[in-house]
């Protein structure tokens, strides 16, 4: 893409790599940066250096957690947890269906609406952010309450709110849903491993386990939303996806000497001059230590969100064998490089892409092969094998069988495209209730109930696989067969649309081969195949 006069959404902009990487866009031109951070102090900061270094270009800093709707997202999570109201809020958001306004609610679509970004450099580290609220501790205290016969909603809500997946699942969809909206070109994502590098021998943990559960709780988050975006890049109109992901320490910031800071304060010195009797030493409320009043100062250096590193601790790190080291520098550059069309063979998504297994020419000879023997089967035995309910979703089995009810109602689809929606749906119920027993039989049985024209009654059997809800009879279009005429006419329309699409008449490969002949007998499968393509946007993108 080109980079001069174009807008530019850095999340976790002020940090360490995000920093990097605006630095190394500003020689480019870019109209306009936009530094994210957790927190206003660091945003503002981060946006305040750049603006010394970049004469000529809008920098503007916002902060906030992306993770939480607009309203809440500056607020310590702690308070919102404690509130039973916002909680309630946040587990519905969570657990409920993607509608409209848990999305445009929440903190990021807020920003893709309002800068409408051209690309959105997302340096943001997701896994930790998400894995690192420990679902295990929340787990076991869930447990103790429950084995004490004292769990409460709020317990339940507290660890429902731990768990990564729905949280990564829904920050996906409304990057998804906010990108398009926003027409935003390209998504880089900054991502990890979760383990610098090293495997389950990792020595660098938070617990005496190795590898932690939490640690591998944050390499299978980081893992999720690899696949994640392995599959916006085979979407339809989705942004272009690149995702660069370091696997070794990221260093540095700075080196220096001063306060020693842990979680942005400083590190209180404390002295014990008496020795403490061991079973006392560490017993609620046990004294014997007292502050000084003093910080801990000293030399460190300053690795990002890492923190602050003394000598030997980064010397260790670093060390050949171990994580070792990757400059911001160096993931800024891939970055730009990666932005601008230059391959580097260090996108992650790339790579899924070239060694993922795609389809083969072996299978497609062979599919025509296993067609051809289903059919002769069908004509063997007298039947007509149309659908089960096991591949799913349950409105295809509708549209299957709709479509095969329309098939012998009419000898083609052109036939269908002039005809009349009350013809259709008088002809089709004559056919299930007065003339095919088999096929009203096959219908109910596999789970997919069939709405007669008057829109009051239904045919069904013992099992419903979509029941009603509280849709009502609106329930037809996700999976059940629908002979009113209103959807009869939904059908008469594709009809006409497939029919009005003038006939291919080159020979080569870039002919719609698999095009619908208006004038052949209806296919229930090239019907449906037509319906995903055509009016779901559901077409592959990518072999």
């Amino acid at each position: 893409m080109e980079l001069r006069g174009t807008t530019f959404l850095l999340l976790g902009g002020s940090g360490l790599v995000g920093m990097a990487v605006a630095r190394r866009l500003i020689p480019y031109g870019p109209r306009k940066l936009i530094i994210a951070g957790l927190y206003q102090e660091e945003a503002e900061t981060g946006a305040d250096e750049l603006r010394r270094e970049a004469a000529g270009i809008e920098i503007e800093a916002v902060w906030g957690n992306i993770f939480l709707p607009a309203d809440l997202a500056t607020r310590p999570r702690s308070d919102v947890m404690s509130d039973p109201v916002m909680r309630r809020r946040l587990v519905d958001e969570l657990l409920g269906p993607a509608t409209g306004d848990a999305m445009q609610q929440n903190l990021m679509f807020v920003w893709l609406m309002r800068y409408r970004p051209d690309a959105v450099v997302d340096c943001i580290n997701t896994a930790t952010a998400l894995a690192y609220q420990d679902l295990f501790a929340s787990s076991s205290a869930l447990l103790a309450a429950a084995d004490a016969g004292q769990v409460t909603p709020e317990a339940v809500e507290r660890h429902v709110l731990t768990l990564p997946l729905p949280q990564l699942i829904r920050h996906v969809q409304i990057m998804f849903e906010g990108m398009g909206r926003a027409k935003t070109s390209a998504y880089v994502k900054i991502g990890t491993s979760g383990t610098g590098g090293m495997g389950f021998n990792i020595p660098y943990t938070h617990s005496e386990e190795r590898p932690s559960r939490t640690l591998m709780s944050k390499s299978a988050v980081a893992g999720a939303q690899s696949l994640f975006l392995f599959l916006l890049g085979r979407t339809p109109d989705a942004p272009s996806i690149i995702e660069v992901k370091p696997t070794a320490a990221i260093a540095w910031r700075e080196i220096a000497y001063g306060t020693v800071r842990r979680s942005g304060r400083p590190i209180e010195l404390c002295d014990c001059t008496e020795p403490q009797p061991l079973k006392t030493a560490f017993a609620p409320g046990a004294g014997g230590w007292k502050k000084t009043g003093q910080s801990l100062e000293s030399v460190f250096i300053n690795v990002g969100e890492n923190g602050v590193f003394a000598r030997d601790e980064f010397e260790t790190v670093s060390a050949l064998g171990q994580m070792e080291l990757v400059t911001p520098e160096e993931i800024a550059d891939t970055v730009v490089h990666e932005l601008m069309g230059r391959p580097t063979g260090k996108n992650i998504v790339a790579a899924l892409d070239g060694a993922s297994f795609g389809p083969t020419y072996r299978a497609g000879y062979l599919r025509a092969v296993a067609l051809s023997g289903l059919t002769a089967l069908e004509q063997k035995h007298g039947v007509r094998s149309i659908a089960f309910e096991m591949l799913g979703p349950p409105r295809l089995t509708k549209l299957l069988y709709e479509a095969y009810i329309l098939g012998r109602l009419y000898p083609s689809v052109k036939a269908l495209a002039a005809a009349e929606a009350k013809a259709v749906s008088a002809g089709a119920k004559k056919l299930l209730l007065d003339g095919d027993v088999t096929l009203r039989r096959q219908i109910i049985s596999v789970g997919i109930p069939i709405l007669m024209p008057d829109g009051q009654s239904v045919l069904r059997g013992e099992v419903v696989v979509v029941p009603p809800g509280d849709a009502g009879v609106e329930t037809a279009q996700r999976g059940w067969v629908d002979l009113r005429q209103e959807n009869c006419a939904k059908w008469i329309e594709r009809a006409v649309a497939i029919a009005a699409v003038p006939p291919d008449t080159r020979t080569g490969s870039s002919a719609r081969w698999s095009a619908v002949d208006p004038g052949a007998p209806i296919e229930p499968a090239r019907m449906a195949v037509w319906v995903f393509e055509n009016e779901d946007g559901g077409y592959r993108i990518k072999r």
